[in-house]
Parts: structure tokens; C-alpha cells; sequence
């Protein structure tokens, strides 16, 4: 499977909280993954109706708060179609979650299959509208494809869920705490794995054996969680993955500009 790390939506500039790196826009980082049945589209981040609505599609109040720079060569469609595809390319999308920043794109790939988990979906369909979650992301009608995990530990001792229709190399993985139905996703990249953890953590420094959270950004998943004990045993989790199978998987969160600069190249 050949993988791309897309930023579909730069949003607030921040600061490193150690010497070296410089300031960056936050990212929404996505996966484009080719395979031999089309595109498969990790996160959508913010769409075209979210450049040219911001208002009315992701909601006054968010907008103020993060900051978007609102780009249309940003879009997940945009960027799909310089690489030489066409939007109709995405089969599939599987989302961490459904924040506004992260399925933002969806009307922009109104014939795919969309995977997440099914609390996440209940959760939104029954809040929204709030900050979290915004119904014109999903006005379309999209093709859901919902799961239930049972408990297991059966990838690198966490329970994981293989998406329907998918290759076995592309795995969704419950990692609670931030939303109802929060999970992260694996990809297969060769003979290692990217796990794409959404906002399971912020900052990469959250997962060293020390943790140091990025002040800002600690505030706002702080302030977004629904489970505070479950998001930090999840992290916990995290680091104990880091540190016993840092040479097979790659982690990363949907946000971090410096870990997506290291892996976008």
C-alpha cells in the first residue's frame, strides 16, 4: 500500500515548548492509502464547504477558537486531485472521530463508505448541534459503516477492529476517553505500522516516559474529553506501546505539526 500524510487544515499557530523546532500551524493530519480497490481516506479534515462557510458549517464559535486558515488547496479533494485521482477514487474513509475538524471533508466524498465506531455515531447524531459536533458534515447522507468492538487484545495488546471490505493491513482501534466512540487507526506500512491515534494525545512530548503536555493544547483536550481517567489511562497505553514496540509502529496524533513535518518529509 502506498501511503501520503495529508494536512487538510492548518489551524492556530503555536510554539514548541523546548528550543529547536519553530513555530507551526497546528494540522489536521490525514492518510491517503492506495490500494489495489481505490483510495482508502483516513480523516477528511476540514472540506470545501468548511472553507467557504466557515460560519455556518463548523460554527462561529469553533472557528474563533482554533483559527483555521481556511485554505482550498488544504482540502482533502484538493489535494487527492494532485496526486491525480478524482474524489469518486475514495472508496473508503475511516474517521477517529466526528469533531468537526476531523470529518469536515465527508460532502466532499458523498459515494464512500464511512467507518467509525458506533458510540461515536450515536453520540453525534443525538448532541449535535454543538462545538463538537456539526450536522452539515453529514446533511449528505453518508454510506455509515458502524462497529461494536469487542474487548480483545489482539494488535500489540489492544483490541482492534477490522473495517469491512478492507485489507487486513488497515485496522481501527478503540482508544477512549476523548469522544463516546474515539478510536485510532492502523495502517500497515510495510514491515512496520503507523497508528494514526487522532486525539487520543496532542503533543508528541505527551508520550515520552516523562510526559510534558504543549500548555495550549493541553487545554483543549482537557477541556474536550468525556472520560479524564480514560484519557489518560489511554495515553498510558500509549507510551507502554512506544516503548516496547517503537521499532514496529510509528505513532502519531491528528495535530502535531512537528511529528507530521517528520513524517510527510
Amino acid at each position: 500500500m502506498n501511503i501520503h500524510h495529508l494536512n487538510c487544515g492548518s489551524v492556530r499557530e503555536i510554539e514548541a515548548t523546548y528550543s529547536g523546532p519553530p513555530p507551526a500551524h497546528a494540522v489536521n493530519h490525514c492518510l491517503l492509502v492506495e490500494t489495489g480497490d481505490g483510495l482508502v481516506l483516513v480523516e477528511t479534515g476540514l472540506g470545501l464547504d468548511d472553507v467557504r462557510d466557515p460560519d455556518g458549517t463548523l460554527g462561529a464559535e469553533w472557528v474563533e477558537m482554533a483559527q483555521p486558515v481556511l485554505s482550498e488547496e488544504e482540502t482533502a479533494v484538493r489535494q487527492i486531485e494532485r496526486l491525480g485521482f478524482q474524489a469518486s477514487d475514495v472508496r473508503h474513509i475511516i474517521v477517529t472521530h466526528l469533531d468537526v475538524d476531523h470529518c469536515g471533508g465527508l460532502p466532499d466524498f458523498p459515494d464512500a463508505h464511512v467507518h467509525v465506531l458506533a458510540a461515536e455515531l450515536d453520540a453525534a447524531l443525538a448532541e449535535a448541534p454543538t462545538r463538537r459536533y456539526r450536522p452539515a458534515h453529514w446533511a449528505h447522507g453518508p454510506n455509515w459503516v458502524t462497529y461494536s468492538p469487542e474487548p480483545g487484545d489482539d494488535w500489540f495488546g489492544f483490541t482492534s477492529v477490522q473495517p469491512k471490505g478492507l485489507p487486513p493491513g488497515i485496522r481501527l482501534i478503540p482508544l477512549g476517553g476523548h469522544t463516546a466512540g474515539h478510536a485510532g487507526v492502523a495502517v500497515q506500512d510495510g514491515d512496520r505500522w503507523l497508528l494514526h491515534c487522532g486525539d487520543a494525545y496532542y503533543y508528541h512530548r505527551e508520550l515520552q516516559p516523562s510526559p510534558h503536555p504543549h500548555p495550549l493544547m493541553d487545554l483543549v483536550q482537557t477541556n474536550a474529553e468525556v472520560h479524564h481517567d480514560l484519557r489518560l489511562g489511554t495515553q498510558a497505553r500509549l507510551r507502554e506501546l512506544v516503548r516496547d514496540h517503537g521499532d514496529e509502529v510509528t505513532v502519531f496524533s491528528a495535530h502535531d505539526p512537528w511529528e507530521f513535518a517528520r513524517l510527510a518529509g
